[in-house]
């Protein structure tokens, strides 16, 4: 399908066929240029004495997950970040980062803010689903004036030493957390990545968001059918 807006008669087709009203977007990389918990453990790191200390003491850990895999890697290094932070502090330190990301010029897709609105404006029922971390991407959306959105994202809870994650809500895990809300068909769906073909294979209209060649024809091999492309800046 040509790159471009989703065209009328896809829509029409879609709503032909008895889906339901839901449209779903990914928000790193669909709504927001780049990933925005990873700029939060950053800046976590960059601000917070703490946290540098203990990023050092406990290298031995981290590189030793890393010799496994980069997904322990990088859970081992969110959890040293959030070292000492209980439920309100991480909280008031997400929002307080939160407040000064919408501030930032550029860092926010435009075009993709647009079209998700276009389908409010519509009355269709839009979700966020995300891998980025519940109160953060609540905090974001809220200040760029979507606070009603429903949002399907990943979640810390308490440990003993500070906040962990509990749950990384990609891949798969999209799917079977909008399966616990009762949603289990969506008419459209916005991502950019691969990981995200459990969701997209489920939905009536595939959408790709800046994808280069090489992933749109990966995406269409994987799904067995074309996916619109459009171009977001």
């Amino acid at each position: 399908m040509p790159t471009g807006e989703m065209t009328q008669a896809t829509a029409t087709a879609a709503a032909d066929a008895g889906l339901p009203r839901t449209v779903l977007f990914d928000f790193d990389g669909v709504l927001f240029h780049g990933d925005a918990f990873a700029l939060f453990i950053r800046h976590r790191y960059t601000c917070s004495l703490l946290s540098k200390w203990l990023l050092v003491l406990t290298s031995p850990w981290w590189l030793l997950c890393g010799l496994f895999s980069r997904r322990l890697a990088a859970r081992a290094l969110v959890h040293v970040a959030l070292c000492g932070l209980g439920p309100q502090r991480y909280r008031m330190a997400a929002e307080a980062f939160a407040d000064q990301l919408v501030r930032r010029p550029r860092q926010f897709c435009r075009d993709g803010l647009n079209a998700l609105r276009r389908h409010q404006v519509a009355g269709d029922e839009v979700i966020v689903v995300t891998g980025c971390e519940q109160i953060l991407v609540a905090r974001l959306l809220a200040q760029l004036g979507l606070p009603e959105l429903t949002i399907v994202a990943s979640q810390l809870q308490p440990g003993w030493l500070g906040m962990r994650v509990r749950m990384h809500n990609v891949g798969r895990r999209k799917v079977q957390n909008l399966a616990a809300q009762d949603v289990v068909q969506w008419r459209l769906a916005y991502s950019d990545s691969f990981q995200d073909m459990p969701m997209l294979k489920q939905a009536g209209e595939a959408v790709l968001v800046n994808g280069t060649p090489k992933l749109c024809k990966r995406v269409e091999k994987a799904l067995g059918r074309s996916v619109t492309r459009v171009a977001w800046y």
